[in-house]
Protein backbone atom coordinates (compact mmCIF):
# COMPACT_ATOMS: atom_id res chain seq x y z
CA UNK A 1 0.00 0.00 0.00
CA UNK A 2 1.29 3.44 -0.98
CA UNK A 3 1.92 6.13 1.65
CA UNK A 4 0.76 9.68 0.99
CA UNK A 5 1.82 12.85 2.79
CA UNK A 6 -0.92 15.42 3.17
CA UNK A 7 0.38 18.90 3.89
CA UNK A 8 -2.06 21.41 5.35
CA UNK A 9 -2.29 24.62 7.34
CA UNK A 10 -3.97 24.27 10.73
CA UNK A 11 -6.03 26.76 12.72
CA UNK A 12 -2.85 28.32 14.14
CA UNK A 13 -1.55 28.96 10.60
CA UNK A 14 1.17 26.36 11.09
CA UNK A 15 2.06 24.03 8.26
CA UNK A 16 1.45 20.42 9.32
CA UNK A 17 1.84 17.01 7.70
CA UNK A 18 0.02 13.71 8.14
CA UNK A 19 0.90 10.44 6.41
CA UNK A 20 -1.86 8.09 5.28
CA UNK A 21 -1.85 4.76 3.47
CA UNK A 22 -3.98 4.30 0.37
CA UNK A 23 -3.86 2.26 -2.84
CA UNK A 24 -4.16 5.40 -4.94
CA UNK A 25 -3.73 9.11 -4.36
CA UNK A 26 -6.55 10.34 -2.12
CA UNK A 27 -8.70 13.19 -3.38
CA UNK A 28 -8.85 16.41 -1.40
CA UNK A 29 -12.21 15.26 0.00
CA UNK A 30 -10.79 11.90 1.11
CA UNK A 31 -7.75 13.62 2.64
CA UNK A 32 -10.02 16.09 4.46
CA UNK A 33 -12.00 13.20 5.98
CA UNK A 34 -8.76 11.51 7.10
CA UNK A 35 -7.44 14.74 8.65
CA UNK A 36 -10.76 15.39 10.38
CA UNK A 37 -10.76 11.85 11.80
CA UNK A 38 -7.25 12.29 13.26
CA UNK A 39 -7.32 15.93 14.29
CA UNK A 40 -10.99 16.35 15.20
CA UNK A 41 -12.27 12.89 16.17
CA UNK A 42 -15.32 14.21 18.04
CA UNK A 43 -16.40 16.32 15.08
CA UNK A 44 -15.83 13.37 12.75
CA UNK A 45 -17.97 11.12 14.96
CA UNK A 46 -20.81 13.64 15.07
CA UNK A 47 -20.73 14.21 11.30
CA UNK A 48 -22.53 17.54 11.45
CA UNK A 49 -21.72 18.34 7.83
CA UNK A 50 -24.86 19.97 6.44
CA UNK A 51 -23.16 20.51 3.07
CA UNK A 52 -23.24 16.76 2.28
CA UNK A 53 -25.02 16.22 -1.02
CA UNK A 54 -25.41 19.95 -1.64
CA UNK A 55 -21.89 20.93 -2.66
CA UNK A 56 -18.68 19.46 -4.07
CA UNK A 57 -16.07 18.48 -1.46
CA UNK A 58 -18.20 19.27 1.61
CA UNK A 59 -15.59 18.08 4.13
CA UNK A 60 -12.90 20.26 2.54
CA UNK A 61 -15.19 23.29 2.80
CA UNK A 62 -16.30 22.61 6.37
CA UNK A 63 -12.71 22.06 7.56
CA UNK A 64 -11.73 25.40 6.07
CA UNK A 65 -14.72 27.44 7.22
CA UNK A 66 -15.34 25.86 10.63
CA UNK A 67 -11.86 24.73 11.68
CA UNK A 68 -9.49 26.92 9.59
CA UNK A 69 -7.73 23.86 8.15
CA UNK A 70 -6.73 24.04 4.49
CA UNK A 71 -5.08 21.25 2.49
CA UNK A 72 -2.03 22.46 0.54
CA UNK A 73 -0.77 19.29 -1.15
CA UNK A 74 -0.95 15.51 -1.35
CA UNK A 75 2.33 13.83 -2.34
CA UNK A 76 3.66 10.27 -2.35
CA UNK A 77 6.13 9.33 0.37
Amino acid sequence: MQKWKVTFVDDHEEQMEEVFESEERPSNEQAAKLIRARRLPVVAALDLNDLEGRTDDPTVKSLKTQNSIEILSITPV
